[in-house]
């Protein structure tokens, strides 16, 4: 059972709901990210998704955009958000990691090369947007062999067959993307949603978590009423970028904006 399912299936048991912030490794700055990941845990974070910084994030909107080009500033690599994982896992044995990005860093690295020092450094799972699971016939099984969960999204616009395809070489996780469009674009349409993850639920087994358009605590907990799990990443972006000057009170903003989201999620269980 990897460190994902393990957490997850916790979570389930006790009849709460995963939250699953996501940052960009290196933003603000490359010191920053252990201190900043070990802050989501403090305010309540089950998962952490580590974005893999990139030149071109087609998937993500201006916020996130700009938080891969405040890192790609500072020269952030591959080889270095692995080291930030590492050193994550010194005092972390526990909180699931997974790396969400693209596949170009991947493959320049070499996908046997990247999955080796990926396990080596506690990485749990990895997301990679622009590699759908008929061309991870290659990859999928190197990261099985390492207990590294492959995580695929869904969008609304997912036909069945697709999503039944894509669970077979999941694991950990699905990725429901709640909104037509790039990060940050729209705000979420709660109804339905419900009613996409609901049909997403009958055709697999595995946990659903929700990203796109999760803001606040309210938003959270209309999602968590019908998923497995939130998934927040531009509302912190943002918050990193307008805190970036004070460490310290980026810190104290990122556990403002997450703990109402634990608790809101937290009492859908009570």
């Amino acid at each position: 059972m990897s460190r994902i399912e393990g957490v997850l299936k916790n979570l389930k048991g006790e009849g709460r709901k995963a939250l699953i912030p996501f940052i960009t490794a290196g933003d603000p700055n490359p010191a920053q990210t252990v201190e900043l990941m070990h802050t989501l845990v403090g305010a309540g974070a089950d998962i952490i998704e580590l974005g893999v910084p990139f030149s071109d994030p087609m998937a993500d909107g201006p916020v996130i955009q700009l938080a891969c080009e405040r890192s790609l500033a500072h020269g952030t690599s591959l080889r270095q958000v692995l080291d930030m994982v590492r050193q994550f896992r010194e005092t972390d044995g526990a909180t699931p990691v997974v790396l969400m990005g693209y596949l170009n860093p991947m493959e320049a690295m070499g996908y046997e090369a990247f999955a080796d020092l990926a396990a080596a450094a506690g990485v749990d799972g990895v997301l990679t947007v622009d590699l759908p699971p008929e061309e991870a016939v290659d990859v999928a099984p190197l990261f099985a062999a390492r207990n590294l969960d492959p995580i695929f999204l869904l969008a609304p616009t997912t036909t069945d067959e697709r999503i039944r395809a894509i669970s077979e070489h999941s694991s950990g996780y699905v990725y429901y993307v709640s909104i037509k469009g790039v990060t940050g674009s729209a705000s979420i349409d709660v109804d339905e949603v419900a009613r996409k993850v609901r049909h997403i639920h009958e055709l697999t087994a595995l946990p659903v978590g929700v990203g796109f358009g999760i803001r606040d605590a309210q938003t959270a907990a209309a999602v968590g009423r019908v998923s497995d799990g939130v998934i927040v990443g531009s509302v912190l972006i943002d918050t990193i970028a307008r805190n970036q000057a004070d460490p310290e009170q980026l810190k104290r903003a990122l556990a403002d904006l997450l703990q109402p989201m634990r608790n809101a999620l937290d009492d859908l269980a009570s």
